[in-house]
């Protein structure tokens, strides 16, 4: 399902079917909720099992890098080519001790690259082995790579936390990784689980409120002038 269908039909729960043209709560606020949800369900299940399905995972196939002065940005100490992403990369959900992205690599979906945490950098020139290998970092929301060896593009995977921040990137073809014709990235038995999370909780809260029976856009029993009482003779 797109994110249009799971909210067209949220929404076509709360109506119970009937049309409406006065709705409460709107189609951007249900996708809002339905991120969320999906945030802290994806969150919860790495928790108890560790795992992470494929159908979660987007695909940030193109890019681009530009060279940078790292001891200006990063203090980064080491003597070897820094290249960094010209945008920030979008939110990851939250892991426990780790950023959720799956991949990184060269933009043939091969070649991948180590993901290493940022205060790691500084210690590669003393490892004698693998100091001239490339290397990957995060560091407010840029990614960083060590030893690039001449690319000037870099693919990366992860789960985000707003898949629609990742039609905002392109391939190498110009086209973006994500519209909203496309699946929104989860299983259908999570697809499931948010339902029922927002039915059952902010649609039953707006069930819940006075209803306007006149039509108005006010709680019935108030006219929005205030009443004035009869004095007695």
């Amino acid at each position: 399902m797109t994110l249009d269908e799971i909210a067209y039909n949220i929404r076509n729960l709360y109506r119970g079917g009937r049309s409406s043209q006065d709705d409460p709560i709107s189609l951007s606020q249900l996708k809002f909720n339905i991120k969320y949800y999906r945030a802290m369900l994806i969150r919860r299940d790495y928790a108890r099992n560790g795992l992470v399905t494929r159908h979660l995972e987007q695909d940030l196939r193109c890019i681009k890098l530009e060279q940078i002065d790292a001891s200006k940005c990063c203090n980064i100490t080491i003597e070897c080519p820094v290249y960094r992403s010209e945008r920030q990369i979008p939110r990851t959900v939250r892991f426990n001790f780790e950023e959720a992205i799956t991949f990184v690599g060269d933009v043939t979906g091969h070649g991948r690259i180590q993901l290493i945490k940022p205060y790691e950098v500084n210690f590669l020139t003393y490892d004698k082995y693998t100091s001239k290998v490339k290397k990957a970092f995060m560091l407010e929301d840029y990614l960083y790579i060590i030893n690039p060896e001449g690319m000037d593009t870099v693919n990366l995977r992860g789960i985000f936390e707003d898949p629609e921040e990742i039609g905002k990137f392109l391939d190498c073809n110009g086209t973006p990784c994500y519209d909203g014709t496309q699946v929104f990235p989860m299983p259908m038995d999570m697809v499931q689980g948010i339902v029922s999370g927002i039915a059952g909780g902010e649609l039953r809260l707006l069930a819940g409120s006075v209803s306007d029976t006149e039509l108005d856009r006010g709680s019935d029993g108030y006219s929005g002038q205030p009443q004035q009482q009869n004095s007695k003779e």
